[in-house]
Order: structure tokens, then sequence, then C-alpha cells
């Protein structure tokens, strides 16, 4: 039968304990289930993976690109984008194209340092599976990003390679990703809410919710702020209550919608602003008022009117920047003459929404990594089992996962479960109720589990006693079987934020 090493570097307790559970159970399965769980073993040990999805045009490359802080992912259409790209932590750069059939074939970066968006493979692209990125990149050490096809192309087969990765049971319930950030635009057409209702990352055969999915309305530039009732004719502003209204309509399939301009955000982030952009654009803040305006109506006039800037120069600003990035750069110069290079590009990330981002996958990813890897490893196990033909392996693997989850350790498991539950529809909850259970499973961060940002310890200890108490009547008394059961973990829940507030304020 197939074995596993006998220690795995699992990323936390939770992910230790599945992994000791596949160990426990490998001399007991059938080869072909050991051999899922070997794959499953492996995954946990691995940083969590993290797939960007979208409809084809949505700035899914960019974005990437700006998370690694490098452009290496090509964002015009080529070969290259009609493939899913795994970029990973490596001690030496390199890409490799993997085939279908296990084979590996070495692929030079391009000469900017890009991966070639033709790969030169012709006819054989049709047996290509992936691509691999290796980069010496810091963000890459606990995080995997998977860029992905476009949804929506004329190309089926990218569309296929993205859905069969946004499906971790498929492939034999080990392959593709454990949380997904998806890239909106202006609207939010039915096949965005149908990949994210598809996406089954937290527990087997059901849907993503805010435990392991954040969406981003990307181009907020873009968005004609008289368009949006409220703006005031400010852009951000805009983009904001629109990302707002879109989380609305993907609620609870979502954790947030952020609003971002992806192209401000790689340009800042990678090193493509250079000095020599700076001096160009100190030499546009020093038009007359007239020339600058004119320029700034539109692309063609940026780059055609007699400007004391090279027309060359403006076009590779427009391609780095657009108009929007310009004139937040023309507005700082204004702001301060003598302002330099390197705050001007700060000024630029920080109008790119880059860091609300990064904040915001620090929280619903990075620090709920362990609880969300294991409950893809739970989910990969369990199809597994109900894959086998022996019913006794099939029990025998369900007692274990029971058992298991029956340890204290694990009750973030049966959170997550719960989360799942109620935001999938399995379990009806009334409205207030549902936005309760999405609350406290839906964040690690105890004032916001407990929706009373800003209050003092010994209030949120007060609070998270009394809703314990609130869910244990609920569940014996006011609820329905299916109810209750999610009911006795929210209490649970609240009871352990109680104990550890509790000990906090003892301090």
């Amino acid at each position: 039968m197939s074995t596993a090493p006998s220690t795995v570097e699992a990323v936390g307790p939770l992910s230790a304990a599945v992994a000791q559970l596949c160990e426990r159970l490998l001399p007991q399965v059938s080869e072909q289930t050991a051999a899922g769980f070997c794959e499953v073993l492996r995954r946990l040990a691995a940083p969590l993976q993290v797939a960007v999805a979208g409809r084809i045009k949505s700035g899914k490359s960019t974005l990437v690109n700006a998370l690694i802080g490098r452009r290496v992912a090509p964002t015009d259409v080529g070969e290259c984008t009609r493939l899913v790209t795994r970029f990973q932590y490596g001690t030496v750069d390199r890409v490799e194209v993997v085939f279908t059939e296990g084979a590996r074939q070495a692929l030079p970066f391009d000469a900017i340092g890009m991966i070639p968006a033709d790969l030169g493979i012709g006819a054989a692209l049709d047996r290509v599976s992936h691509l691999e990125a290796y980069l010496t990149n810091a963000v890459l050490r606990d995080l995997t990003v998977i860029d992905t096809p476009g949804l929506g192309s004329m190309d089926a087969a990218g569309v296929a390679r993205t859905e069969a990765l946004l499906d971790p049971v498929s492939r034999s319930a080990v392959a593709g990703a454990e949380a997904v950030l998806y890239v909106l635009t202006q609207a939010v057409r039915a096949d965005d809410k149908q990949v994210l209702a598809a996406f089954t990352a937290a527990t087997a055969s059901r849907e993503a919710g805010p435990v392991n999915a954040v969406a981003v309305l990307n181009k907020a530039d873009t968005i004609p702020p008289e368009s949006v009732q409220g703006s005031n004719g400010d852009v951000w502003t805009a983009a904001s209550l629109l990302a707002a209204r879109q989380a609305q309509v993907l609620r609870p399939r979502v954790a947030a919608v952020l609003p971002m301009v992806g192209l401000l955000a790689e340009t800042a982030e990678s090193g493509a602003f250079t000095s020599a952009d700076a001096d160009a654009l100190r030499a546009m803040a020093s038009c007359d008022e007239a020339t600058r305006t004119a320029m700034l109506l539109s692309a063609d006039l940026f780059t055609t009117l007699d400007a004391p800037v090279p027309a060359g120069t403006r076009t590779r600003l427009l391609e780095r920047l657009d108009l929007h990035g310009v004139r937040v750069a023309l507005d700082a110069i204004d702001a301060d003459p003598h302002i330099t290079a390197g705050a001007l590009r700060r000024t630029l990330l920080d109008a790119s929404g880059l860091a609300a981002l990064r904040t915001r996958l620090d929280a619903v990813f990075r620090a709920r990594a362990d609880g969300i890897k294991a409950a893809a490893a739970l989910a990969s196990v369990t199809a597994l089992a109900n894959t086998s033909g022996d019913q006794g392996e099939r029990q025998l693997v369900h007692d274990a996962i029971e058992v298991l989850l029956q340890r204290p350790q694990a009750h973030q498991l049966r959170l997550l479960e719960a989360l799942t539950l109620v935001t999938s529809g399995a379990v009806a909850m009334p409205d207030d109720l549902a936005d309760e259970v999405v609350r406290v499973g839906g964040s690690s961060d105890v004032a916001e589990q407990l929706g009373m940002p800003g209050r003092p310890m010994a209030e949120l200890a007060g609070y998270a006693l009394e809703r314990a108490g609130w869910w244990r009547s609920f569940a014996s008394f006011g609820a329905t079987p299916a109810q209750s059961r999610v009911a006795h973990v929210v209490h649970r829940a609240y009871f352990l934020i109680w104990q550890r507030l509790r000990e906090e304020v003892r301090r």
C-alpha cells in the first residue's frame, strides 16, 4: 500500500490532527484511497492555496502581480493566460510546464522577467495541465497564489481548467484551491454567482462562504461617480458604495467586496514606477491649467496634445497608471511640489486599495489558514471514503472523523461546518440569527465576532456570556433539530470566547 512520511509539518494544530488521522488510516485502507490520503498529507504540509478567479479581462493577472509584488504573470491574452498558473515559493526562480501525463518542461522567463505569454509548444497546449512558477518571494512562503483563465471567454478548455481547479472534491477529491479571491468589475453576473456557489473548499459538497472567499471590485477608477447615488462626485466613494452593494448581492458567498485599482497596485508594488516616471509627472504638473485639464479628458488627448513631456513617456505613464493614477499623482505633486519618487509611489499604492485587501486577506485567510486547510482536508478525506467501494472502509473513515471532531480543539472545524450549513441554506435560520452565525464564524477577531468593535474587554466578556446562554436556550427550546445542531456549536463558540476574555480581564 502507499505510505506517507511519518512526520508531516502541518501549519497548525487542526491540520496536524487531520494529518495524524490520515497517517493512522493509511495501513487500513485500499491502495487507491491511501494514495489520495498521501496527497492530502502533502497539501496539509503546504501553504494555503488561494485561487484568483473571475471573468476574462477583469484584471486577475494584474492583481496577482500586485499581491506577489512582481510583474511576472502576463496580462495580455496568450497561451499562458489560457492555463492555470500556480505561484509558489522556491529557492530558485523557475517556471515549469506540467503536462497531463505528468511530464515537465522548463520554461525560461522572457526578457523583462515575466512568464512568456506564448509558450512555444503549439498543438501540445491541449496536453498541458498547468504551469508552476517558483519564486524567491517572501509573500509566497505561507500563501500559494493561483492565477486562473478568465471565465466567460471563448476558450472552453481554459474555462474547464478553472472550473476543475475551483472544485476541490473533483480529481480524486484532492486537487484544487482552499480559498478564492474573486475579481469582479462593475456588474455581478449570473455566472459570477454560479462560480462562487460551486466553490466548495470549506467542506465537502457545500458552497463557499465568508470563511474562504473574498471578492474584489477591480478597476474601481472606471466607475462613473454620477452613476452611484451618494458618491458626491468622488470616484473612490462611488466604488466603495458599489462594492458594498455587490457584497449584499453576493451575501453570504463572500466575506467582503473591496474596491481596488489593480493597475495602480501592480505598478506601485512591483517596482514598475521609477524616478523617471516621477520626473515626468512633475513636468506635467508644471503645464498651464488649460493644457493639463484637456490632457486629462481622455487617453487620446493625454498622448497627443503638445506638452513638455514626450508622447512616448506619456504613453508609458498611461500604461502604468491610467488617467486616474496620473490625476492622483498630479494632485500629490500640487500638494507637495518637492515630493520624492518614493513618497509618490506610496501615494499611488495608498490610492490603489491594496493595503485594505491585504489586511482583509490576513484576517480571512492567513489568520484562519489552519482551520481552512483542515476543513478542506477533511472534505477530501470524506470524499475519498465516499467513493470507496468498500462499505467497511467508508465506515472506518467516517468513525475516525467523528472521533476527531469530538475533541475540544476541533471546535473551530465544527464552527466552520455550522457556518457553511447556514450560508449554503442547508439549515434555514431567521435572517438575524443567520447574520449572527456569519459574524461569529466569519472572523478571527473577537470584537468583530461579537459585533462590538472598540468596546471594553469586560463588556465584551459579559455580552459573550449572555449570547452563550441565549443560544443554549434556543438549542433546547426554540430550534428545529437542524437548527439545534448549529445552535449548540454557536453556544460553544460564545462560551469559549467568554473564557478567553475572562482570562484577559483577570490579567
